[in-house]
């Protein structure tokens, strides 16, 4: 299938992984894309569509003019406190998009799924590293192979489209109100700490510090999607998707630092959920004092989400040789990707420009 004739649906384009690959394909030439999400997209070359994809009636009838699709991008996410909850919820955020799009278009030619880490445990504790994508499965409920599990009853029904599953870790990107954005709160909790004139300190164990890590750029795994949805050696496939690299923090940190023209100090753990609640004040005050654009001090960061990365004192590290040998090379230093998220940021008036340390 030629590249002009995609149509591409983006479900949940309002967060991190949704709104890189909508951006990603709208710069596509010839390709047409559609963002959904409860709140419309707002996004250069994307046809935002509102719609709560829980509701089946409402999926069915938003989704029915989108007759020529061919390919879905499925980021959507809802979260609930247990590990049962996410499963119900997630599984009928599938269910009911795909009920929808494939009563629409009879063309539908791929689906994209994503998983995380915690399909390896992750959440859990310590787990096998390099973590490899034939790994056994963990005890359920784990919305993950709920999700999973409907793509191969539905595959195995009849269903004329193939579909992939990628699998990131803590992946950065540009996306406000996002719960799981780690360059996001890096950011925040930079830009908050410089204005207290404290230096940069990481907010965990020594533990932490010094386990080894990986993340994934949201600009990778777009291109990753993208790779698949017209690979034939990637249909039915699962893949691990990372920048390429691992690092420790006790080694990225001051370079981090040093991207704020800030001072490193060593690591204090502590909750950034409890010492950054009362932060509110803070940022407002920074957003008048350097004219930044008016983002709510809630949706620039989730701290929980932090304390969690934070706070994990075992190595998480997956192999992405698997897609290298099916044809997928895109890689990224995450020092790089950093430090270009930051002055992302900072172009977008998110952030302050940097003025030097302590300014």
């Amino acid at each position: 299938m030629g590249e002009s004739e995609r149509v591409v649906v983006v479900a949940g384009a309002r967060g991190v992984i949704g709104r890189a690959a909508a951006e990603h394909f709208a710069r596509r030439a010839g390709t047409t894309v559609y963002g959904l999400s409860r709140r419309a997209v707002d996004l250069p070359g994307v046809s935002g569509i509102a719609v709560d994809l829980l509701d089946p009636a409402d999926a069915r009838a938003k989704l029915a003019p989108l007759s020529d699709a061919t390919h879905l991008i499925f980021a959507a996410y809802v979260e609930k406190s247990t590990a049962a909850e996410k499963s119900v919820v997630n599984s009928a955020l599938l269910e009911n998009t795909l009920d929808a799009l494939e009563a629409a278009a009879p063309g539908l030619a791929h689906v994209t799924l994503y998983q995380g880490g915690k399909a390896y445990g992750s959440d859990l504790g310590p787990f096998k590293t390099p973590a490899r994508e034939d790994d056994p499965r963990l005890m359920p409920p784990n919305f993950y192979y709920d999700q999973e599990d409907i793509l191969k009853r539905r595959r195995k029904s009849g269903a004329r489209w193939y579909d992939t599953i990628l699998r990131p870790e803590a992946v950065c990107g540009f996306a406000l109100g996002n719960p799981m954005n780690l360059a996001m709160i890096i950011a925040v909790y930079a830009t908050l700490s410089k204005e207290l004139g404290l230096p940069l300190r990481f907010p965990g164990p020594l533990g932490a510090y010094r386990a080894l890590y990986q993340v994934t750029s949201a600009d990778v795994l777009a291109r990753a999607a993208d790779w698949a949805g017209t690979e034939p050696s990637a249909r039915g496939e699962v893949y691990n998707i990372t920048n390429g690299d691992s690092f420790r923090w006790e080694h990225l940190w001051p370079r981090i630092a040093r991207m704020f023209d800030m001072e490193c100090a060593p690591p204090v753990p502590f909750k950034l959920a409890e010492y950054m609640a009362d932060k509110g004040p803070l940022w407002d005050a920074i957003v008048r004092k350097h004219g930044l654009a008016p983002t709510p001090y809630r949706e620039v960061a989730s701290w929980p989400f932090g304390d969690f990365i934070f706070h994990s004192e075992f190595d998480n590290i997956s192999s992405t040789i698997k897609a290298r040998r099916h044809g997928f090379p895109d890689c990224i230093d995450t020092e790089d990707m950093f430090a270009e998220f930051f002055d992302r940021l900072r172009e977008a008036r998110v952030i302050p420009p940097r003025e030097g340390p302590f300014s």
